[in-house]
């Protein structure tokens, strides 16, 4: 696995992604290499899942240099190593997946978790070599995986590529009592927002929503931001310096914390113009929580009907909806029910690591038939 950050998921979605699958690779058979960035983590060599090793290696760690640099050292570093796939994520990393392929002979894989060239962090020339990301990862690797039916639908009209569609799952919800919460001196009733500090994420939006709603309601519901920047410092510098009282900058926060805040929210809010397919969301709903949703695709794909949703971009559309959710704590309830029978039908780690894993061997029965000329 090449692109993500690294193991332990300290945070972001793209690491959530590859520490749930590599979890469930072992007992299908796989043992499964992750190369990891050394600012992200510490660990090197045996991991705590059974056959799983982080590999760490070096990357030039800045906005525009970490995730490339970190990605060829990776790819050349594992043309000397037995190793049948590589397995590439997200839309820069996958410009070398040619690395493997054509110096390697390897089966290579790329799974696109996103657009990533129409984030607002990156400037005129990165979004360009992203979009030519987006391009190679339809023509370089053997097999391109998408996480949503909207990024399928993308690839096939813009690239006229066919792509295999295997979205992101959830795992069962462990549920912690408010007292977590009041021990760290949090409140018990709020509205959650639940991601990186980048712009494409709304968390202004939400700010500016949650600064207009009547003072009973801020009070009563104070806003809790569980993130921080990615390269982006001056954006999050700029949020906590617009904050109101009634907002709560957490960092990131995992584990027992992250568990208390999913179990807890009165809202979680996902005011994003731009996803995959939303970790946070099928969490939030997979926890029972009402969400409150942009009406981007993605976001609308994974909710199916299960969350309130507003236009993408509107504050005052976003307050307006805000507002209604937490004057209505039936319909709350009755959402948060509703959307949690939905997430626990339709998005399981078990099922995306079988596909997965079926993908695998069929991609290596192909390319070894192919260069033995069977």
């Amino acid at each position: 696995m090449i692109g993500q950050k690294g193991y332990p998921p300290i945070h972001g979605g793209i690491e959530r992604h590859v520490a749930e699958l590599a979890r469930r690779l072992g007992p299908a058979g796989f043992d499964v290499d992750i190369y990891s960035r050394p600012h992200y983590s510490a660990l090197d060599g045996t991991s705590d899942i059974p056959g799983v090793t982080v590999r760490r290696r070096p990357s030039i760690p800045t906005k525009h240099l970490d995730a490339i640099s970190h990605t060829m050292i990776s790819s050349l570093d594992v043309l000397g190593r037995p190793t049948d796939i590589v397995h590439y994520h997200a839309l820069g990393p996958g410009l070398l997946a040619w690395i493997p392929r054509w110096l390697g002979r390897r089966a290579t894989v790329v799974t696109v978790h996103g657009l990533d060239w129409a984030r607002d962090k990156w400037g005129p020339f990165a979004s360009w070599v992203l979009k030519l990301g987006e391009r190679s990862s339809a023509r370089l690797p053997h097999r391109t995986i998408v996480v949503s039916r909207a990024l399928r639908d993308h690839y096939r009209i813009e690239h006229q590529t066919a792509t295999d569609y295997i979205p992101n799952g959830i795992t069962p919800p462990i549920y912690r009592d408010p007292e977590v919460l009041r021990q760290e001196g949090l409140p018990e009733r709020f509205v959650l927002f639940a991601a990186r500090l980048v712009p494409e994420k709304g968390c202004h939006l939400l700010l500016d929503a949650h600064a207009q709603l009547p003072g009973d309601l801020r009070r009563e519901y104070p806003l809790l931001i569980a993130g921080d920047a990615g390269f982006t410092d001056s954006y999050a510098a700029e949020l906590k310096a617009r904050a109101h009282d009634e907002v709560h900058f957490l960092g990131y926060v995992h584990g027992t914390i992250l568990e208390a805040l999913f179990s807890n929210a009165a809202v979680l809010v996902l005011p994003s113009s731009l996803e995959g397919l939303s970790i946070t969301l099928l969490e939030g709903l997979g926890y029972g929580r009402p969400c409150l949703v942009s009406d981007i695709p993605p976001n609308v794909e994974a909710a199916a009907g299960h969350a309130v949703t507003f236009p993408s971009g509107d504050a005052v559309a976003l307050r307006e909806a805000l507002e209604a959710l937490l004057r209505d704590p039936q319909g709350r309830r009755e959402m948060g029910e509703r959307g949690q029978l939905h997430a626990i039908e339709h998005y399981s780690w078990d099922r995306v690591a079988q596909r997965t894993a079926d993908l695998y061997r069929d991609l290596v029965a192909e390319v070894e038939k192919t260069q033995t000329g069977g």
